[in-house]
């Protein structure tokens, strides 16, 4: 079913990838990003590459030469644009300022007994907020539910009204804002996917995304 279910969501994202185009970055991300830069930046990969394929000595100081071109280009960059935006700055954008020069706030998580790590602290408060249960044997063989009522287009297109554009998506990487399209467009599609889902009243952990729509109908499980 995991063979089936990740086969169908690589050939729908195969055909989003093909005719949709990929989310750029704002031009505020990396202002002091220039051509050059860019260039610097494929000329490093390269001869990267070139020397872990081949792994010569003039190969690998080629690619320290040119990882240390690379960073200090950026290093330089990154001056130059702090530079003129501190002479730029203006009443409004003078908080800006002092947030980017205060640094990241310290961390404020509570200190905890008989826990001086991260995992420590992680155990203690799982076994605090959540109490062990017993291990769940899944059956050998799933089995259709013959008295589940079939899925109807409506119910997929009633759970994805309910499910914000804006939320990151999962590990499909499909927004719902694309599960909207998808499904207006072409209804069959998410039908075809989650309908044996229900009827095999099955849940995937390892494809978050495509079958966590909630569905609201009395007799189904929610996915």
């Amino acid at each position: 079913m995991d063979g089936w279910l990740g086969g169908a969501l690589d050939r729908l994202t195969a055909l989003l990838k093909e005719h949709r185009p990929v989310f750029r970055p704002s031009h505020h991300s990396k202002p002091w990003l220039s051509p050059h830069l860019s260039t610097l930046c494929h000329e490093f990969h390269k001869t990267s590459m070139l020397a872990r394929k081949h792994g010569t000595p003039a190969l690998r100081d080629v690619t320290h030469v040119s990882k240390a071109g690379y960073f200090n280009a950026i290093k330089s960059a990154k001056n130059k644009h702090w530079s003129s935006f501190l002479l730029e700055a203006t009443p409004q954008s003078l908080w800006t300022a002092k947030f980017f020069t205060s640094g990241r706030a310290p961390a404020r998580f509570p200190s905890l007994p008989e826990a001086e790590n991260p995992e420590q602290r992680n155990k203690v408060l799982l076994d605090h907020f959540f109490y062990p249960r017993e291990a769940f044997c899944p059956p050998p063989r799933l089995r259709p539910n013959k008295k589940a009522p079939p899925l109807a287009g409506e119910e997929i297109s009633t759970a994805l009204s309910k499910c914000s554009p804006s939320s990151a998506p999962g590990l499909d990487g499909i927004p719902y804002s694309t599960w909207k399209q998808v499904n207006r467009l072409n209804p069959s599609i998410p039908l075809w996917i989650f309908s044996p889902l229900i009827s095999l009243g099955y849940h995937s952990a390892s494809r978050k995304g495509a079958n966590a729509v909630v569905l609201d109908k009395p007799g189904k499980p929610s996915y």
